[in-house]
């Protein structure tokens, strides 16, 4: 992340603009340097301490993810004819009202499969 070094040569307020960037509060009093470059230096190891302890953002229990799997799996892989409903639909092609609505709301599920899939990739990566 950031090297002491490199944080040093920085005016107290190009370090106030850098925890103002990233969210994070200069540890201490405001007028010195000591008290930014320490949170700059610090923050990323803390978060990932914090990640190891369980606060904040957390892993998935196994349930939770067993459970996103068992969504996909309910919701099966599309027809032929679903395939082809998709394909057209994602080159905006339309049906005629009442059909449109179920259209869309088909399109809705098919990218929610489409987003569980890839949060189950992320999940594993």
């Amino acid at each position: 992340m950031f090297t002491r070094s490199e944080l040093e040569i920085k005016t107290i307020q190009e370090l106030s603009q850098l925890c103002q960037r990233y969210g994070v509060k200069p540890t201490g009093n405001r007028g010195y340097k000591t008290s930014y470059i320490t949170t700059l230096m610090a923050f990323p190891i803390l978060a990932l301490q914090q990640f190891h302890e369980g606060r904040g953002l957390r892993q998935l229990s196994f349930q939770s993810f067993q459970n996103i799997n068992k969504a996909i799996d309910e919701m099966e892989t599309p027809t032929d004819e679903q395939i082809a409903l998709i394909r057209i639909s994602l080159e905006g092609k339309r049906m005629a009202i009442p059909d449109r609505y179920e259209q869309e709301k088909f399109l809705n599920l098919y990218g929610a499969e489409v987003a569980l899939e890839k949060v189950i990739g992320l999940l594993n990566g």
